[in-house]
C-alpha cells in the first residue's frame, strides 16, 4: 500500500516510455500504415493512453487521483524482454557461422618450385602441392600423391574413428591428419571447398526460415481496431447524452488504460521463463521461442548416430586370442601403444587401466602410417595393425579371419596383434567399437510411443548403421551421406508433410540442425552444432529429447492459458469503463489480477513431469 509520489513516478515512468520504448512508436507507425495493428500498436496505444491518464492525473488531480505509470513501465520491460530474447537466438545463429569459419586452417605449405613456402590458405590455387604434416589440420580439399595416414574426418562423417588414406584417395578440408606426411594435390578451394559449402548450407538454411508469427501479434491484429472503436464510441456516447468533456474524455481513456496490455504482455515471457527455467534443471536448454514453439510440434526425430546414439568415443568390444590368454594379448597391445594419441591407442589403453594390468617397458617403437605401429615389449618383436599390414609381415590371419570378418561387417574396427621374433605367429585381435548409450533405447521408445517417427541419419558405413538402429529400434535408416545430403533428407522429410526436429553433435551435423523445422545439439558435441541449435540437450542423454518436446508442449500450452486469463479480463472490464460503472481502484485492482493469475499459471509449470 506504499505509493511514490506522483511525480516521482513521472519522472521514473517517462525514459522507460519515451526512450526505450521508442521502437514500439516506429512499429506501430510502421504497421498502422501497411493497414495492420500488430503488438507494437496494442503496446504503444495502451501505454500512451496510461501514461497521458496519469501525467494529467498528476497535474491536475483529477479521475480520482490513479495513476498507470507502473504499468506503462511493466508493459514495455516485459515486451523488450522478449525482444532481447529473439535477437539472442539470432546472434547464435551467427555464432555457428564464426565457428565453422574457425575450423578452417589460415596457413598452408604449398611446394612451388621445388621450395616448401607457407602461405595463406585462401591463396592456394587447384593444381598445387600442399604439404601436410602430422597432426595439422588438412588446409584444402584434394588428393593424395604421395603418403599414407589416418585422418579425423568427423567434420564430414561425423564419425569418432579416424580413416586410412593413401595415394589417390581424396582428403576433405579442416579434417585433422594423423600420424603420416602427406603430398595432396588440391582439387577444389576456396568457396568450393567442402567446408564453404558447409557453412553456405547452414546461412541459407538460417535466412530461409521464416520467423513464427506470434499469436500474440494474431491477437493484436483484431483486439487493436475493436478496442480503438469501443474508445471512439464511448467518448462519442458520453458526449452525446450530454455529459461534459471531461467525463467522456476519461471514460474514453479509461477503456485504452483497461486495454493496456499489461497481462498480455506477461503470458508469453513469463511462461517462457518458467519452461525455460524449469527444462534448464532437467538439463535442456531452449534458446529461443520459435524453437520452444515449433518442438511440441515435432512428428519426427532425424538422430545422427555418433555422440547422439552412441557415445562418440571408441572403447574395446571384445579381445579375441588365438591360443585363449586374452589378458596377456591386452596386456602386450596395451604396453606397445603407450605413449600413443591414436584413438584406438587410448581405447585399449583405458581398456588395460579398468582391468588393471601392468603396462610393459616397450622399445623400438615405430609407427606405421595407415596400417598401425610395430614394437618390441618384453623382448617380443610385435606388429599391431590392420590386414594391410599383417600381409605386408607375412602373417597368417586363416585361424580367426572367419569371426574377424563376422565383426568388421557389423562396422566393427579390428586390430590385428601378430609376433615377428622370435617365432612368426598370429596372437589374436582387439575388436573396437563405438559403444551404444544406456539410455538410447528408451529415449527412442519414449518418442515412439508419442507417435513420432525416428530417422537415424549418419555418414557411417550401411553395416555399423543397421547394427545400432536395430539394438535402439529406430524405424528408418540413411546411412552414408554427406552434409549436404543430410540437410536434403531433412528436406524431404519436411516436404512429405512431418514437422522435423533434427538432434546431432557435429559439425557435419549442422546443416541439417538449420534445415530443421527445430535443431537439437548434444552438449557433449561441438561448439558449431550448439550455435546452430536451437535447443540444446546439456547432457549426452538422449532420453533428454522427449523432455525437450514435452516441456516445449506443456509452456506453449500455459502461453495460451495465459492469454484466456488475460483477454478475459478484458472482455469484461472493457464494457464496464465504457459504462462509467469501473472505479479507477477497482480497475487497478483488477489489472493487478489479471497479470497475478497469469504468473500463478506460469509457475504451475515447475511441476512439469515427463508423461511418456
Amino acid at each position: 500500500h506504499v505509493e511514490l509520489p506522483a511525480v516521482w513516478q513521472l519522472i521514473l515512468a517517462t525514459p522507460v516510455k519515451f526512450w526505450l520504448g521508442w521502437r514500439f512508436y516506429e512499429g506501430a507507425f510502421k504497421s498502422l500504415r501497411g493497414g495492420a495493428g500488430n503488438m507494437d500498436v496494442l503496446v504503444a496505444m495502451g501505454t500512451s493512453a496510461a501514461w497521458g491518464l496519469s501525467a494529467w492525473v498528476t497535474f491536475t488531480g483529477g479521475a480520482g487521483g490513479h495513476l498507470y505509470f507502473e504499468a506503462a513501465a511493466m508493459v514495455i520491460t516485459l515486451v523488450l524482454l522478449g525482444k532481447w530474447l529473439e535477437g539472442r537466438a539470432k546472434r547464435s545463429a551467427a555464432s555457428a557461422i564464426r565457428a565453422l569459419m574457425d575450423l578452417q586452417p589460415e596457413m598452408a605449405r604449398v611446394e612451388r618450385d621445388g621450395v616448401i613456402l607457407e602461405v595463406p590458405a585462401e591463396t592456394v590455387t587447384s593444381g598445387e602441392v600442399v604439404v601436410i604434416r602430422p597432426g595439422e589440420r588438412v588446409p584444402v580439399d584434394g588428393v593424395i600423391l604421395k603418403g599414407m595416414s589416418q585422418l579425423d574426418e568427423s567434420l564430414i562423417t561425423g564419425e569418432s574413428l579416424p580413416v586410412e588414406r593413401g595415394v589417390d584417395d581424396r582428403v576433405t578440408g579442416a579434417s585433422v591428419n594423423g600420424e603420416g606426411l602427406l603430398r595432396v594435390q588440391a582439387t577444389t578451394v576456396g568457396t568450393e571447398s567442402t567446408l564453404s559449402r558447409i557453412i553456405r548450407l547452414v546461412e541459407s538454411a538460417k535466412a530461409s526460415k521464416a520467423p513464427v508469427q506470434k499469436l500474440v501479434d494474431q491477437i493484436s491484429a483484431i483486439f487493436v481496431p475493436v478496442v480503438a472503436l469501443i474508445a471512439v464510441a464511448t467518448f462519442l456516447g458520453w458526449w452525446l447524452i450530454g455529459s461534459d468533456l471531461e467525463v467522456a474524455f476519461i471514460a474514453s481513456v479509461s477503456v485504452l488504460v483497461i486495454a493496456c496490455p499489461c497481462a498480455l504482455g506477461l503470458a508469453t515471457p513469463t511462461a517462457l521463463m518458467v519452461g525455460t527455467g524449469v527444462a534448464a534443471r532437467k538439463g535442456v536448454l531452449i534458446k529461443d521461442a520459435e524453437a520452444l514453439e515449433r518442438a511440441h510440434h515435432s512428428t519426427a526425430v532425424v538422430l545422427d548416430k555418433t555422440g547422439t546414439l552412441t557415445v562418440g568415443r571408441p572403447a574395446v568390444e571384445s579381445v579375441v586370442a588365438h591360443e585363449g590368454d586374452l589378458p596377456a594379448l591386452l596386456q602386450l597391445t596395451a604396453s606397445a601403444q603407450q605413449g600413443s594419441e591414436h584413438p584406438l591407442a587410448h581405447a585399449i589403453l583405458s581398456r588395460a587401466e579398468k582391468d588393471q594390468l601392468a603396462l610393459l617397458p616397450v622399445s623400438d617403437f615405430k609407427a606405421r602410417p595407415g596400417r598401425g605401429l610395430s614394437a618390441r615389449v618384453d623382448g617380443r618383436q610385435l606388429l599391431i595393425g590392420n590386414r594391410r599390414l599383417m600381409d605386408e609381415g607375412g602373417v597368417d590371419l586363416q585361424a580367426l579371419i572367419v569371426s574377424g570378418e563376422a565383426l568388421e561387417s557389423a562396422g566393427r574396427t579390428l586390430m590385428w596383434v601378430a609376433e615377428t621374433d622370435p617365432l612368426l605367429r598370429l596372437l589374436g585381435y582387439i575388436a573396437v567399437s563405438d559403444p551404444i548409450k544406456p539410455e538410447a533405447g528408451e529415449a527412442v521408445a519414449a518418442l515412439k510411443r508419442s507417435g513420432i517417427l525416428t530417422v537415424m541419419l549418419t555418414g557411417d558405413n550401411r553395416h555399423a548403421s543397421k547394427a545400432v538402429a536395430d539394438a535402439v529400434g529406430i524405424d528408418q535408416v540413411v546411412s552414408e551421406v554427406l552434409p549436404e545430403e543430410k540437410s536434403a533428407e531433412v528436406a524431404r522429410l519436411k516436404a512429405q508433410g512431418y514437422t522435423v526436429a533434427m538432434v546431432g553433435d557435429g559439425i557435419n551435423d549442422a546443416p541439417a540442425l538449420a534445415a530443421a523445422d527445430v535443431g537439437m545439439a548434444m552438449g557433449t558435441g561441438t561448439d558449431v552444432a550448439m550455435h546452430t541449435a536451437g535447443i540444446t540437450l546439456m547432457r549426452g542423454d538422449p532420453g533428454l529429447i522427449a523432455d525437450a518436446i514435452s516441456i516445449s508442449h506443456a509452456t506453449y500450452n500455459k502461453i495460451r492459458q495465459n492469454l484466456f486469463w488475460a483477454l478475459i479480463y478484458n472482455f469484461i472490464a472493457i464494457p464496464l469503463a465504457a459504462s462509467g460503472m469501473l472505479n479507477p481502484v477497482v480497475a487497478g485492482a483488477a489489472m493487478a489480477m489479471s497479470s497475478v493469475s497469469v504468473v500463478s499459471n506460469s509457475l504451475l509449470l515447475r511441476r512439469w513431469r515427463r508423461t511418456v
